[in-house]
């Protein structure tokens, strides 16, 4: 008997320059406390702001600060596992990442990542981040899931390494913006073919910091197929996700298995 489907949400949110972190904060919160789902992701920095860059030391908290405690509260209250976006996180030691969280629907923390490839070209994010070095995935009750942030897609070696790691779901947490909102629907489209796995991104969306973010929120499934797909303005996009899905993609097309270089096939259907 095939397992219970997956209902996920993506809160396709804006970051506009007039409203405080704490307000933007507060706004959240009171949207995800009218969520139904199984699983619901946020952008990347959307409390912070992406393009907010000289506010990252100010506003970085620890794991243990109050924008995670409150959302961990939320999801707990809700019953979801929640994707908390990314927020700017200070380390033990100091330094500043780019971290996105997996809380389950106790309120758990069951896996960070911290972002790992920073965007350069002279960009902020190169100056005042530190990169993250851990890939992999982890096992819930929704299936194995991995997570990624924004110029992630861009390195497809990650993603197989989730893969790898049997990852059967992969969150993207992004701030991309609209003049390569095309990259952006390839990539995660390819992301998601060349892994077999079920890929949801969300995207900021809105003007933020004189910049256009391109929004268009995706849930792909293992084939590849866009389920869901956001348009430019904040929303939310919805979509069913079959839980046998990446397993089912595997055994009928068993491309991994061809692979001559690299590591081996990654698990099916681990839980």
């Amino acid at each position: 008997m095939s397992a219970d489907p997956v209902r996920v949400v993506c809160l396709q949110l804006a970051c506009p320059d007039e409203e405080s972190a704490a307000d933007r904060v507060r706004r959240v919160l009171a949207e995800l406390r009218r969520v139904e789902a199984d699983l619901v992701v946020l952008p990347e920095l959307w409390a912070t702001g992406f393009f907010h860059v000289a506010d990252y030391d100010a506003q970085a908290e620890p794991l243990t600060g109050p924008t995670l405690t409150a959302l961990r509260e939320v999801a707990r209250e809700r019953g979801f596992h929640l994707v908390a976006g990314s927020l700017v996180e200070r380390a033990d030691d100091g330094a500043l990442h780019n971290t996105a969280v997996l809380v389950g629907p106790g309120g758990d923390i069951l896996h960070t990542y911290r972002k790992i490839h920073l965007f350069g070209h002279d960009g902020a994010e190169t100056r005042l981040l530190t990169p993250g070095t851990d890939v992999r995935a982890v096992s819930t009750e929704l299936g194995r899931i991995g997570l990624a942030t924004c110029y992630d897609l861009r390195f497809p070696e990650l993603f197989r390494q989730l893969a790898d790691d049997g990852a059967e779901l992969v969150a993207v947490v992004s701030a991309w913006p609209a003049a390569r909102v095309e990259h952006w629907r390839v990539l995660a489209r390819a992301r998601a073919i060349e892994n077999q796995t079920q890929l949801v991104a969300c995207n900021l969306a809105g003007r933020h910091a004189g910049r256009e973010l391109a929004g268009t929120s995706l849930v792909i499934d293992a084939w590849g197929t866009v389920l869901a797909e956001g348009d430019a303005a904040p929303g939310t996009v919805v979509a069913t996700l079959d839980r046998d899905g990446p397993a089912t993609v595997r055994a009928a097309f068993p491309v991994l298995t061809d692979r001559r270089l690299g590591f081996a096939a990654p698990t099916v259907g681990v839980r």
